[in-house]
């Protein structure tokens, strides 16, 4: 199998770096569609992360079960302790309303119930939440609990980690819908209950699309958020940072001034100058290949395209992949695939069979 090669100069020039600044002792600000880092400050220095930890929580629970499960609350609940949205032994609750609970209140009580309800007990549900760090790229990451409590052990994360989990979480429609939540009432067997949303910057800062709070002793102000603005979506991640709201706002305002979310190829139908090897069958990508540049990365880029010579290849096969690069570094990629029923030139037969069977 032969591979062949394209390449597309676009301009090649120095790039300009621009500073953030924030009070935590680590942070990040990162673009969630391409996992881009635009500030980092300590990025992979693990500490407690306390109930940010919720995050993973309320994701495995939304990847593993029916969201409109109704849930008996059980005994243990009797384990909770710290912030709580209060629910009783023996009261029924749709699983999607508990990790509402546990989002918008923290609810440590609904991570317990949420555990047990998920995976049978708590023991089983971290082992949950610690393969999905591993396969998300948490390296720095070690899950102990569903709450992110120290008092017995803590989790272990760092700000590089969170933000990759936070631009994971943020492509499922239904955490992306609860996180962005302001108000939630929730009716049960036994209660009514009238949740509001901890993250003030919902609020406060008109971008906001999620995030999480968390504090503990050990750990200190912990914060995750999430904003979009003109197509950019990015999210912000502090550990010990005593003025976080203020922090978060500030890096976005900054990214949102300066960066900008560029398309370079249009997902569908690509066409590659000079490649004739697949010239009778349709080349695509499944997606845009896009990314957050500086005005002045505008004038740096290059598209590389890379192809496999595939002697036996069937629809849908993948043939290659389109690289943006910055200078000489690959930033983001898609993949190439090939449609054999679609052809570049039809026959004088079929193009008149295609006229009638579209009359």
């Amino acid at each position: 199998m032969k591979k062949i090669f394209f390449f597309v100069i676009i301009l090649i020039l120095p790039l300009k770096v621009y500073g953030f600044e924030t009070n935590a002792r680590s942070a990040i600000l990162v673009d969630t569609d391409t996992n881009r880092v635009l500030y980092a400050k300590d990025a992979h220095y693990v500490q407690s992360v306390a109930s940010i930890s919720k995050i993973m929580t309320a994701i495995v629970a939304i990847e593993n079960a029916n969201l409109q499960k109704k849930v008996t609350v059980g005994d243990e609940i009797l384990k909770a302790y710290g912030s709580g949205i209060y629910v009783k032994q023996g009261e029924k609750i749709k699983l999607e309303d508990l990790i509402y609970g546990l989002m918008l209140r923290s609810g440590n009580d609904a991570a317990l119930v949420i555990a047990k309800a998920v995976a049978g007990d708590t023991s089983k549900f971290v082992d949950l939440m610690n393969k999905k760090a591993k396969e998300i790229g948490m390296d720095d990451t070690t899950f102990n609990n569903p709450s992110g409590l120290d008092e017995e052990k803590g989790n272990l994360s760092s700000a590089y980690d969170m933000a990759l989990l936070m631009s994971y979480a943020m492509q499922n429609i239904d955490f992306k819908k609860i996180t962005g939540t302001k108000k939630h009432t929730v009716k049960t067997n036994k209660n009514t209950y009238v949740w509001h949303n901890k993250n003030k910057l919902l609020n406060q800062y008109k971008y906001t699309t999620g995030g999480k709070t968390g504090y503990t002793k050990i750990a200190k102000r912990t914060l995750v958020t999430s904003a979009s603005k003109d197509g950019l979506n990015l999210a912000v991640v502090t550990l010990n940072d005593g003025s976080d709201w203020a922090d978060h706002k500030k890096l976005y305002e900054e990214a949102f001034s300066k960066y900008k979310t560029y398309t370079l190829l249009d997902k569908g139908d690509i066409s590659i100058l000079g490649e004739d090897y697949y010239q009778k069958n349709k080349l695509y990508i499944k997606k845009n290949l896009q990314y957050p540049l500086l005005e002045a990365e505008t004038e740096a880029i290059s598209l590389k395209y890379k192809l496999e010579k595939k002697r036996n290849f069937k629809s849908g096969d993948k043939v290659g992949k389109a690289s943006l690069y910055i200078g000489d570094k690959e930033v983001n990629s898609v993949n190439i695939y090939v449609d054999k029923n679609k052809t570049k030139d039809q026959s004088f037969l079929s193009k008149i069979k295609s006229w009638f069977n579209d009359k």
